[in-house]
């Protein structure tokens, strides 16, 4: 296998984007999702959706345990993805 060219790897982070903005609006139910599931698994290499899917649960985890060690800041809160070459990035809202 090669590897992706520019235009392919965009579409594989739009797509990984998409599905994982969709899985934040429905509270990780991935039913809800299956249409953007499909279309990450169609456009990125098998080997970047089992890093993607990792790092989501990762990045997730990460924040979470943050989250609660800052006394000052709420438990529940929003996050957005932001898209890079090097992977999404979580952010508190």
């Amino acid at each position: 296998m090669t590897a992706p060219n520019s235009a392919e790897r965009k579409t594989c982070w739009d797509a990984r984007d998409h599905l994982w903005k969709c899985l934040d609006d429905n509270d990780d139910n991935a039913a809800s999702c299956q249409r953007f599931q499909s279309e990450f698994e169609a456009k990125c290499p098998a080997q970047w959706v089992k890093y993607f899917t990792k790092r989501r649960d990762f990045l997730k985890y990460k924040c979470i345990a943050s989250t609660n060690q800052d006394d000052d800041l709420p438990r529940h809160e929003s996050l957005e993805v932001l898209p890079g070459d090097h992977g999404s990035q979580w952010v508190r809202l």
